[in-house]
């Protein structure tokens, strides 16, 4: 087990605009590990990058080390939109964001298996180690408890069916055409969400028309669906009452020129960077919404689940204390191991010594002589073992502390905190922000 901290620093939906979070986005998940990792010092890295947060949790030997590593690593964004976080609430927080407690739509669904697909590329960029492979692991356990043992995912569960109730807010659905821009999973959600909500056709426009063609075949056998490609939105945006727009493209993929049709049309942004070019919301026929305007949304599910989430709380409580256990336990484990390894090195030794005193030493002698050491080894070690398992159960780890100087040759006085990083001395308290407080 690691003996460094877990720092976090995060931009999310609640603490930054759009543009901000745009701002934040790494090219890629598994790059931005690799990234943190040529850091001097940092240890372990994982990066959660989707639509609505940007989160990069580091491991290094104490919390100057990862604040340093993640100021740099959101150097393009406005402090104000920073949240960072020491190791307790790092951890703490990471469980509520599986859960889908910290989401735009709590409870939702979606991000549970972001935060798997996240841990799947930090490990493959080398970022996880035994600090972090206990810690987002945890955090998917959390994640799993929560929607099968409360109701925190019932009713609108992502912002594909959010965009959907935000649209039909504006105009009738049933009938309509929708036009839905991007194959990827956002699109998918919004498409079948619009599907159920019997609007008369779904078109899938995308840059690969194989991907929306896939969709097209998944949706409903009664959905009126076909699949085009981008340079088709010319005709197929003009003619589309609702446009749901989920690309992850860098620049605007859907221009005032596109939604220019005779009738009045309602356009959802869910891009991030932007998809709509700003423009188009100049145009008198169109209305365009995005992440920001599905708060009312948002908040109608999160008052119908609150009692849910209290339960999901208490979850995180829990799950959160048996990780600090599971931490303590791995420490003691540290001292316990080097113990027995110095015991065994010792025994080694002096089997030898003895051997050599004899004139003709065979197998038999070796080993009545070897069981004899072990014997005494665990006679001997058996208190301490069990005095050490208690002090890391009761915090004492001075006790610890001084097991590792006597036992482990390579331990030594600038070896960092070897308490459990809950409770080892720290740069800062819980979460602190160069400008703000993530309160979503």
């Amino acid at each position: 087990m690691s003996t460094g901290v877990v720092t976090a620093a995060r931009v999310t939906h609640g603490s930054g605009s759009v543009d901000q979070l745009a701002a934040a986005s790494p090219d890629g998940q598994s790059s931005a590990v690799e990234e943190l990792l040529a850091v001097p010092d940092v240890e372990e890295a994982y990066v959660l990058s989707t639509c609505n947060r940007v989160e990069a949790y580091v491991v290094g030997p104490d919390h100057a080390v990862g604040r340093a590593a993640l100021e740099e690593f959101f150097a393009g964004v406005a402090d104000e939109a920073v949240v960072v976080t020491d190791h307790d609430e790092s951890l703490r927080h990471l469980m509520r964001v599986a859960a889908g407690l910290e989401s735009v739509i709590l409870g939702e669904d979606q991000i549970i298996g972001q935060v798997r697909t996240a841990y799947e590329d930090s490990r493959d960029a080398g970022g996880i180690g035994s600090m972090l492979e206990a810690g987002v692991t945890k955090a998917i356990h959390v994640g799993e408890r929560a929607r099968t043992e409360t109701a925190i995912n019932e009713g609108v569960v992502s912002l594909g069916s959010a965009a959907t109730r935000r649209a039909a807010e504006e105009i009738a659905l049933e009938d309509a055409t929708a036009l839905v821009v991007g194959a990827g999973e956002m699109g998918q959600l919004a498409a079948r969400s619009l599907a159920a909500a019997d609007v008369a056709e779904v078109v899938i426009a995308n840059r690969t028309v194989a991907h929306a063609d896939h969709l097209v075949d998944d949706l409903e056998a009664d959905t009126d669906a076909e699949a085009a490609p981008l340079e088709a939105l010319d005709s197929v945006a003009s003619r589309a009452d609702v446009v749901v727009t989920a690309t992850g493209s860098e620049e605007p993929v859907l221009e005032p020129r596109h939604l220019e049709g005779p009738s009045e049309q309602v356009v959802v942004d869910l891009g991030q960077p932007r998809d709509v070019a700003p423009a188009a919301d100049d145009l008198s026929s169109v209305r365009v919404f995005d992440l920001d305007d599905l708060e009312s949304i948002t908040a109608e599910t999160r008052d119908k689940r609150t009692d849910a989430a209290r339960e999901v709380e208490a979850i995180v409580d829990r799950e959160f204390d048996l990780l600090t256990e599971q931490y303590k336990r791995a420490r003691a484990d540290e001292a316990i191991a080097a113990m027995y390894e110095a015991a065994e090195r010792m025994k080694d030794r002096e089997v030898e010594t003895a051997l050599s005193h004899l004139e003709e030493p065979s197998e038999q002698h070796r080993e009545v002589l070897e069981s004899m050491a072990d014997s005494l080894i665990n006679q001997l070690l058996a208190a301490p073992t069990k005095s050490l398992r208690e002090a890391a159960a009761e915090d004492d780890w001075s006790t610890i502390h001084t097991a590792l100087q006597l036992f482990d040759p390579e331990f030594g006085e600038n070896d960092g905190p070897i308490a459990p990083p809950s409770i080892a001395p720290n740069t800062g308290s819980g979460e602190a922000s160069i400008g703000a407080t993530d309160d979503d």
